[in-house]
């Protein structure tokens, strides 16, 4: 009787879902090496023109005053429609002043957008198809862009299409057929990332919660019940033959692919089911300790920012400093106290700008060491060193997270570790005990960085691949039993009807 309930229930489980894991696990592969289009600052700063010290004409002091002394987290002075701007960056969103003749921008004109778009893919505005989008698309769904809208959208003929904030005049999406296609190949099956659910949040994130929690049952009901049914003395005959699996044809297949990947499928659909944080209280962000002692990390490590202090070096000779390099923008910050220009160069990397000094390429490694044991002495201090290559807990296949990096690792009592860049004083990373569950239940099992194995490739690709080729097997012959089973319900019901009648 359990048996046959088992049975019954991971049968219709299977119906159920054989059609969203068969899109899982092809689709995995496409996550592996290509990602959903978004525009991240890292791309408009590759888009911008060089900063041009003639063209810069206003102090950071009278910026700020011109903004109405507005309370910052960032200050940076880069360029917008091809002119120069500070950009007072606030809770509520940045205020642009220009830096050439004092304006603050306010409204984005057609005109305005118009040129955003062609200086974006360098084409003439005029050869574009252009639409305002007032409800989310395929390429607008996601969360970042949800309050953005109206948005208007330039199609060029070649198949880019730039996607414009009304609000801010900024370009917001960027896509081309190339990122385009290969979206339907890896994120918008594998997430279920279909604009009719995905502009719904949370009947979406409760689809996604449900449909993988349930396939992990379904998962695990079939390995209880193909070990169950296995016989390692080959109890079964197959013809003449004796045989350890009691079934022939695509069942038998089932049973196969099920006891060679059904573990690997129930952890995939678990980890997947992780990735919405359905148990917030398990899955912790740190204790109150660990998020104060990173705070003021942050705040020893940078400091306040006074725009005064930079009156002694303008942007103009800051950027004079640099030449022969060009750089798209200029972070005024400071670095345990001390004004510092943050220069960001348009063919790559960063520069730092003392006000009192020379232009360096990364901060003092020590005095770094130095301020993070002194704000962290008193929570038990910290344990500091310097990081070549990637470890457990700081990593990236696609090899774009600095390296070397300052590793703190904290002697409280979840372990925090800070990861900081030299080259910029920043956190660029942190990790405790509490976040154990986000890093070895979702990225480990569904990623499978595991360091034994992610630092290698190609033999991470090979194992993954090989993973989603066994696992899309397995999918392939549930949805073939599954169209077997719903034939059977068909045609008994169609058999049943006239004596019915």
């Amino acid at each position: 009787m359990v048996k046959r309930f088992a049975i019954f229930v991971h049968r219709w489980l299977g119906v159920a879902l054989c059609l969203l894991f068969l899109l899982w696990f092809p689709s995995g592969i496409g996550m592996m090496y290509w990602d959903f289009p978004e525009v991240t600052a890292r791309d408009r700063l590759a888009r911008s023109p060089a900063l041009d010290a003639a063209k810069i004409r206003l102090s950071p002091t009278d910026a700020l005053l011109k903004a109405g002394a507005l309370p910052t987290t960032q200050i940076v002075l880069n360029t917008y429609d091809g002119r120069p701007v500070y950009r007072f960056r606030t809770r509520r969103g940045d205020a642009l002043i220009y830096a050439d003749t004092g304006e603050l921008q306010i409204d984005a004109t057609a005109e305005l957008m118009w040129r955003m778009a062609a200086a974006w893919t360098r084409q003439p505005a005029t050869a574009a198809t252009i639409e305002s989008i007032e409800q989310p698309d395929q390429w607008t769904v996601q969360g970042p862009l949800r309050n953005l809208r109206p948005l208007w959208k330039f199609s060029w003929p070649n198949g880019e299409q730039v996607y414009v904030a009304q609000r801010s005049g900024e370009v917001v999406q960027y896509t081309t057929r190339a990122s385009r296609l290969a979206a339907y190949l890896g994120p918008i099956p594998h997430w279920i990332y279909f604009t009719p659910l995905r502009k719904n949040q949370a009947a979406w994130s409760n689809v996604v919660i449900w449909t993988s929690g349930i396939g992990t049952i379904a998962a695990l009901l079939g390995i209880v019940i193909g070990v169950w049914m296995y016989s390692p003395s080959k109890r079964y005959r197959r013809g003449s033959v004796p045989t350890s699996i009691p079934y022939r044809g695509q069942k038998r297949w089932h049973m196969v692919f099920g006891l060679t990947f059904g573990l690997g499928a129930a952890t995939w659909a678990f980890s997947g089911m992780l990735s919405m944080d359905p148990f917030p209280a398990t899955n912790g962000r740190g204790s109150g300790s660990s998020r104060s002692a990173a705070v003021s990390t942050a705040d020893a490590l940078r400091g306040s920012v006074k725009l005064d202090a930079f009156a002694a070096k303008p942007p103009q000779a800051a950027l004079a400093q640099l030449s022969p390099q060009r750089a798209t923008q200029l972070e005024l910050t400071s670095f345990a106290g001390e004004p510092v220009y943050l220069a960001t160069l348009d063919e790559g990397g960063t520069r730092i700008v003392p006000i009192d000094g020379p232009p360096q390429s990364e901060f003092d490694r020590r005095r770094i060491a130095g301020i993070i044991e002194k704000a962290t002495e008193a929570g038990g201090g910290a344990d500091v060193r310097v990081l070549d290559a990637y470890d457990a807990y700081y990593l990236d296949r696609r090899g774009e997270r600095p390296l070397p990096v300052i590793l703190a690792q904290l002697h409280d009592d979840v372990r925090t570790r800070y990861y900081v860049d030299p080259k910029t004083a920043t956190i660029v990373r942190t990790y405790n005990a509490s976040s154990w569950m986000s890093r070895w239940l979702y990225h480990g099992l569904h990623s499978l960085d595991f360091p034994w194995l992610y630092a290698y490739r190609p033999l991470w690709d090979i194992v993954v691949i090989a993973f989603m080729l066994g696992g899309t097997a397995l999918s392939v012959t549930s949805v073939i039993l599954a169209w077997r089973v719903i034939g059977r319900r068909v045609s008994r019901a169609a058999d049943l009807e006239p004596d019915a009648l």
